[in-house]
């Protein structure tokens, strides 16, 4: 399923320039940001990101000014209004998300809870 009008992930645009920084640098243009929950952390809810060329059956793909997150459906449910944010700080640096939907998160962001 690709989304077409109001998409239910968004990226801001640090996000949007480092993944066209990495798939340039890569050289691979079908390289997408993939986000998924896990269980675990700090909160409950894990949130981890990897780049990926594979695309699932049920997985959604989400563009936006030609940078594409893939998403599966289970995972979404959790992120639904949110936005992808790119950091790099005195901590390093690392893709990021705001969700509407966590009611806690651990102090790193890497964690939540619903």
């Amino acid at each position: 399923m690709i989304y077409k009008k109001k998409l239910p992930l968004s990226f801001s645009d640090s996000a949007i320039k480092k993944i066209h920084l990495i798939t340039k640098e890569k050289n691979i243009s079908h390289l997408k940001l993939r986000i998924y929950i896990t269980g675990g952390g700090c909160s409950g809810f894990q949130y981890n990101f990897k780049f990926d060329t594979q695309k699932y059956h049920d997985d959604i793909i989400i563009t936006q000014f030609g940078v594409s997150l893939v998403v599966d459906p289970i995972s979404l449910q959790y992120l639904s209004g949110g936005k992808i944010d790119y950091q790099e700080n005195l901590n390093g640096s690392k893709f990021t998300i705001f969700n509407p939907k966590a009611k806690t998160t651990c102090s790193c962001g890497a964690s939540f809870s619903t």
